[in-house]
């Protein structure tokens, strides 16, 4: 299963989902059905000769099956034939752990009452925990690991980013981090997600010239990665220094392309400076942005605007009007109604141009009928009609999943009176037990279904999640390849208030 890279306690797990060997037991495909007979004999053997080898008991779990009736029993019984011995919950917490279910919990919870010290049983139970959405846990055991070892700066930077979004002082703290661990990628890593969150251009610019000055980027990944943030920010801004950056990071295929990009911005500003807006625009048209970046609504709006000053105002409309129409937002409506004006063209005529172009591009979601997790019942797409439908495609464990879930529900809240429904389908069945937690502990109004990774690629073209779609009520795909994250909450609401709009989207 492809797990994409990408509020509080999702952040955390980012923040420490690359740490390296913080799992006790590497972590294995995991093996749910029973091996031959053969295999669990000899595996089985192997735990009698050397009960205590992390790598016998391991061996012996998977030829079991972790979904073996066998599994749990044979471990009580060991755990209370030698009650002083942290190996047998060990083995079978950690294995539970890696497999990301939520049977792992009591387990790890005996080992850290046997080793109070053992910082790296205090980060699994806040993973676990994190899984779960037990966000006062999270913090709870992060800290438990940071001061059982005070020198691991992955275990310090799990505690601070149980601070974001909830202390003002946040930003600060990374900086007093910063300080303590000053030759540490945690410390560049910090750094960059405090641009790469940041609301404003000239904020992210600070911040992440001073990662570029504390992490040189030849040096430190996370630094490097915050480098693209900072050639687009300054590609917008003073693309002047976005080719000096560019000149310092090499000659990656990415780099190569934003110097190209910002190359062609430093020669349209001066065409558009000397009124030559057709060649401007020749140049535009010519740019290729590299595949991740923050520059697409900016080289969208250059372009209508150029198109207008060139005096075509029909093609600005319709260039805004394609964009809007995938990904609507309040600066690009504010410039759609501007040049529909422009041509003569009132709200209600350019909403229908929009409507239009939405059917061109609609899709007939697939008809799915998938088991609840609240009852024993099944939920189908067609008891949805008449109905928007906010689909997901998600799982527990999932950063970028959890990450989303705040600002979808947030928008979501707005529409609790209307006939919206708001659907996540687990596509990783062994993480069942910790769908319903993580509903409860969080307050999320997701109806979740029960599906798996082979479902959601064969039927809606799914490759990594969260992979998200909006659906009119008709059953038609209107929106898809969006993420929501704290800086385009709106689109989403602007997406939602377009289909719940009398005749939908598919008349």
């Amino acid at each position: 299963m492809k797990r994409n890279k990408l509020k509080h306690a999702a952040y955390i797990l980012l923040f420490l989902f690359a740490c390296s060997p913080l799992h006790v037991l590497a972590q294995v495909p995991v093996r749910t059905g029973p091996a031959p007979e053969a295999e669990i004999k000899k595996a089985r053997a192997g735990v009698d000769a050397y009960p205590d080898s992390l790598g016998a008991h391991k061996t012996y779990i998977y030829a079991l099956g972790l979904n073996n009736p066998q599994l749990e029993p044979q471990y009580k019984v060991w755990m209370e034939k030698y009650p002083a011995n942290a190996i047998f919950p060990l083995a079978i917490g950690t294995v539970f752990y890696n497999a990301e279910m939520p049977q792992a919990t009591p387990y790890l919870l005996k080992v850290a009452a046997m080793e109070p010290k053992n910082a790296k049983i205090w980060f699994m139970l806040s993973q676990d925990a994190w899984r779960r959405g037990e966000t006062h846990l999270v913090k709870v055991y992060m800290k438990k690991a940071a001061m059982a070892d005070t020198s691991n700066a992955d275990y310090a930077a799990g505690y601070l980013a149980s601070f974001k979004d909830i202390d003002p002082g946040y930003a600060q703290k990374v900086f007093d981090f910063v300080k303590r661990f000053p030759n540490s990628e945690r410390g560049a890593q910090a750094l960059f997600w405090l641009g790469e969150d940041a609301a404003s251009l000239n904020d992210k610019i600070i911040y992440f010239e001073k990662l570029r000055n504390l992490y040189p980027p030849k040096n430190f990944n996370w630094s490097a990665a915050g480098m693209a943030g900072l050639a687009d920010a300054y590609i917008q801004t003073e693309p002047e220094k976005a080719m000096e950056l560019v000149d310092e990071m090499g000659e990656g295929k990415n780099w190569q392309i934003r110097k190209q990009v910002a190359g062609s911005v430093l020669r349209i500003d001066q065409l558009e400076k000397d009124k030559n807006y057709t060649d401007a625009l020749l140049d535009l048209n010519r740019i290729k942005l590299p595949a991740y970046n923050h520059l697409s609504d900016y080289i969208a709006l250059k372009k209508t605007d150029l198109m207008a000053k060139a005096g075509d105002i029909k093609a600005a409309y319709d260039s805004v009007a394609v964009k809007f129409a995938k990904l609507p937002t309040d600066q690009l409506d504010t410039a759609l109604l501007f040049y529909g004006t422009k041509i003569g063209k009132d709200a209600a005529t350019v909403a229908k141009d929009i409507q239009n172009i939405r059917k061109s591009t609609a899709a007939v979601a697939y008809p799915f009928e998938l088991g609840l997790y609240t009852s024993d019942g099944k939920l189908s797409l067609n008891d949805l009609k008449g109905k928007v439908v906010l689909l997901t495609f998600w799982f527990p464990g999932c950063g970028p999943c959890r990450e989303e879930f705040p600002h979808f529900q947030a928008v979501i809240n707005k529409f609790k009176d209307e006939n919206v429904a708001y659907i996540g389908i687990n596509v990783f069945p062994l993480q069942d037990g910790y769908v319903i937690p993580l509903l409860k502990n969080n307050k999320y109004s997701f109806i979740p279904l029960r599906g798996t990774s082979a479902f959601a690629a064969e039927y809606y073209g799914v490759q990594g999640e969260p992979e998200n779609f909006l659906i009119d009520k008709d059953g038609k795909i209107i929106f898809k390849d969006f993420r929501i994250d704290n800086s385009n909450e709106r689109t989403l609401e602007l997406m939602i208030t377009a289909l719940l709009q009398k005749g939908g989207q598919s008349n």
